[in-house]
This record gives structure tokens, C-alpha cells and sequence, in this order.
């Protein structure tokens, strides 16, 4: 790209690029409406200009360090996942503080502004979480069109009202119409999301019940208590920051992780993505569970012995 092209472009294209989300070249040409070859040019004419830019894969997103932001910004530039952690923390914190309750009140009015689309969703799932957040915000009814069940085999419509995203956005706690149930529905799984013109009817049976580390809910709670190594540890963590706060160090690699949970499903899950690296420590509903699982396990492919491979 030239100097000479509109100063309205590349200012719409930096825009974009400080969204936070990971974007690749076709997509900010959509965005855009600009020629790939003038947005490649762009994207190795702007660190020279002061604006660094991040890459995952092939995609782009403009460093939230930037030096052209941070002299024209008065404010403090989120990324969303940083957004999404800082309000886990808070939530989480016991400090009921002046200072903590207003940063609370301040980060939610942040967050009702924006809604918080993680970097990896497709557009699709983009898309229906955006459909969700002003369903919730609004007290709308929405219909969940052409839900898929989690066992692969019912796509059929669901009529519900959204109230309360888990953590990460991805999922959404509903008051189904048909069922008169509360249901977590994985928006991934949600060909798109209608907003009808109605308004909530059955506030009063919105849940509050307990929602574990791995989005189960429900009213019934059961103590799990496991030794983590570095593996699991780093894992766990990744994939659910809200973990960290349920974690003890006792020396050696290793890290003692104690927590409730609604259902032994997500929990046991994970013990049985790396159980040697994981021991299970006075925890007799998930050994119970986890032995289950093996046996279903041996029941259908059968045992194997490793000395005669």
C-alpha cells in the first residue's frame, strides 16, 4: 500500500487489528473492505510506525503495548482474555474494600459495553454469544436454532431465556420453556440464535446454583482432592484460570489442587487425560467414577498387553 491511499482505511484497519482478537488477512479484508496485497503492506509498514503487532498461525492482532496506543489512549487497553481474567479474580476476591468494589463496578460496566468473544470462536459461534449477551442485557427470549445434544444424535430447536454466560463465553446457563429446567447450552453447538419479542416469564426460576471449575451446575457439591505434577498443573491452568485460587504448593513438582464439583464428569475427565501425572487423594466419589470409566473402557476395546508389541 501506498502513502497515498485514504488515511480512513488504515485507520479502520487499526481499528480492527486493536480489537484484541486474533484475525487473518481475509478476515480483515471482509472487515475492511481492502485488498489483501494493500492489508499484507500495511502489516509490515505498521511496527515501523510504532504500532507492533502480535501473530497466531496466519492472524494478526495489534499489541495492547503498542507506543502509537498508549500516547493516544487515556485509558487502559485490554486484551479480552486478560479482560475475562481480571474479572474472575475479582469475583472470586473475599476484599470488600471501597477500592475493590469500585474497580468490580467499573470492570462490569466495562463488560455490559463489550461483550467478550474469545479469540479462537468462529464466526458462527462469534456471532451467537454477541446474540446472547444483548438477549441477557435486553431480558429477551431467544431460540437456540438447530441445537445440536451433546451425545451427536437430536438437533432440534430450543426456546429459552439466557441469564448468566460461564466462564470464558462459551456457555450459557438457560431456563428452557419446553422442560421448565435450567440447562448449560455450548453455543459452539448452536447453528444461530433468534431474539425473539419477549420478554423474560419465569424469573423467579432462573437457578443460582453452584457452578464448578468445569461449567457443571447444580445444588449438590462434592469435595475432590488431587496431587498435581508440572503437566497437569500447566494444563489445568491454562484452560481454567479460576483454578489457580485452588492450588497449594508442597514442594518437589508438586501441587495439591482441592475444589468442589457438581459432577464428577469434567473433573474426571481430566484425571484420565494424564493420570500419570495426577494421583487421586481421599476422593472416593471420583474414584468410584474413574473406575467406571475403565471399566466401560476395558468392556468395549478390551484389555491390551504391552509386552507382546
Amino acid at each position: 500500500m501506498t502513502d497515498h491511499d485514504p488515511l480512513a482505511l488504515q485507520l479502520k484497519l487499526i481499528e480492527v487489528l486493536a480489537e484484541g482478537s486474533y484475525l487473518d488477512v481475509p478476515r480483515l479484508a471482509a472487515r475492511t473492505g481492502m485488498h489483501s496485497r494493500r492489508i499484507y503492506r500495511l502489516l509490515e509498514k505498521f511496527p515501523r510506525l510504532g504500532l507492533p503487532l502480535e501473530k497466531s498461525g496466519h492472524a494478526y492482532r495489534l499489541s495492547p503495548d503498542a507506543p502509537f496506543l498508549l500516547r493516544v489512549s487515556e485509558h487502559l487497553h485490554f486484551r479480552p482474555d486478560e479482560l475475562q481474567t481480571l474479572a474472575e479474580v475479582l469475583e472470586s476476591a473475599t476484599d470488600s474494600s471501597t477500592p475493590v468494589r469500585l474497580l468490580r463496578d467499573k470492570l462490569h460496566r466495562l463488560r455490559n459495553d463489550h461483550v467478550l468473544v474469545p479469540d479462537e470462536a468462529d464466526p458462527r459461534t462469534g456471532q451467537n454469544i454477541r446474540h446472547i449477551f444483548e438477549a441477557i442485557r435486553q431480558e429477551r427470549t431467544v431460540v437456540l436454532k438447530s441445537y445440536l445434544s451433546a451425545s451427536g444424535q437430536n438437533i432440534v430447536d430450543r426456546v429459552v431465556e439466557p441469564y448468566l454466560f460461564l466462564p470464558g463465553n462459551r456457555n450459557v446457563r438457560c431456563y428452557e420453556i419446553q422442560s421448565g429446567c435450567n440447562k448449560t447450552f455450548n453455543l459452539a453447538r448452536v447453528e444461530s440464535v433468534e431474539l425473539l419479542d419477549l420478554n423474560w416469564s419465569h424469573r423467579a426460576q432462573h437457578d443460582t446454583d453452584f457452578v464448578d471449575l468445569f461449567h457443571f451446575a447444580g445444588a449438590s457439591r462434592t469435595r475432590v482432592c488431587l496431587r498435581l505434577g508440572y503437566l497437569s498443573r500447566s494444563v489445568l491452568l491454562d484452560e481454567h484460570p479460576r483454578a489457580a485460587k485452588y492450588l497449594t504448593a508442597e514442594g518437589n513438582g508438586k501441587w495439591r489442587f482441592e475444589a468442589e464439583f457438581c459432577s464428577m464428569r469434567g473433573i474426571g475427565r481430566f484425571v484420565m487425560s494424564m493420570p500419570a501425572d495426577i494421583e487421586v487423594i481421599d476422593s472416593p466419589e471420583l474414584i468410584d467414577y474413574l473406575k467406571k470409566q475403565v471399566r466401560t473402557a476395558l468392556d468395549k476395546w478390551g484389555a491390551t498387553d504391552e509386552s507382546d508389541s
